[in-house]
């Protein structure tokens, strides 16, 4: 594996926020993860933590910092690769489905790769299935922590998000959306790497936030029904769009922690 400083900072990062993200679930939940760890058929490898709970239905943490050299097909979509089609990535990704149709889906990874180039990636989007009364505070806070590092971010990320998770065979948008941002490198890495910590803090506070205030609502057999429906959209999309499986499955990652993301029960009507 690459000894960059600046790549093992980034990994060290996410491995010690993945760490906090399931010392909360665990703490929320009362139940414990099932981790298992995997390797990477070029280099590196991943840790993969998954957990069926009494209040998340299925939730996964995982860890990945792998390398090797993409296909044709990759390079020419990948920065850098065209140049040098030799890899390394580090990354976390988040996928909480719980158990009440009160509580949403929520979603988050980041992510630093290296090709001949170096870029940041990642962000957050949540998916209620009922109206979701903390929608404008949770999007006024996206705002916020963008706004201490450019005006411009909150606007461009925002609608990279709405336009990213929005399922086209369907004319709507999977959830309510957040931020979502690529090829971040503005030649301040450290400002960079800084503001991709300030998104996985956000979250951690979210989701601990949103878990706790909700997972003792009430809900009927009706609302859990529109919960499977729109967890079906979450599927669609995850098949269909979300680079990160493609990226996965692209360049011989684990199928499991690739699709870790699937909703564990749907209904298409």
């Amino acid at each position: 594996m690459i000894n960059d400083p600046k790549f093992i900072t980034a990994k060290d990062w996410f491995e010690k926020l993945r760490d906090d993200l399931i010392e909360t679930i665990e703490t929320i939940d009362e139940n414990k993860f099932e981790i298992t760890n995997w390797s990477h058929k070029g280099d590196g490898g991943g840790k993969m933590s998954k957990i069926k709970g009494k209040v998340i239905e299925k939730g996964g943490v995982n860890i990945s910092t792998v390398g090797g050299t993409f296909n044709e097909t990759m390079r020419e979509s990948v920065p850098g690769a065209k140049e040098n089609p030799n890899y390394n990535a580090t990354g976390i990704s988040v996928v909480l489905h719980p158990i009440s149709p009160k509580i949403p889906s929520m979603h988050f990874n980041t992510r630093f790769i290296m090709t001949s180039q170096e870029w940041f990636g990642g962000g957050m989007d949540v998916t209620p299935c009922l109206i979701f009364n903390s929608e404008e505070k949770y999007h006024d806070g996206l705002e916020n922590l963008c706004n201490k590092f450019d005006k411009g971010y909150y606007p461009k990320f925002k609608k990279w998000c709405d336009d990213y998770f929005y399922l086209k065979h369907r004319n709507e948008p999977r959830g309510i959306g957040g931020i979502f941002f690529d090829y971040l490198h503005t030649g301040d890495w450290g400002k960079d790497f800084e503001f991709v910590q300030e998104v996985g803090n956000y979250f951690h506070k979210f989701i601990e936030n949103t878990i706790i205030s909700l997972k003792d609502e009430k809900w009927s057999e009706e609302e859990k029904n529109k919960q499977l429906h729109k967890r079906s959209r979450y599927a669609e999309f995850n098949l269909l769009y979300d680079r990160g499986t493609k990226f996965g499955l692209e360049t011989g990652g684990n199928v499991e922690a690739i699709l870790m993301s699937m909703p564990p029960i749907a209904k298409w009507e």
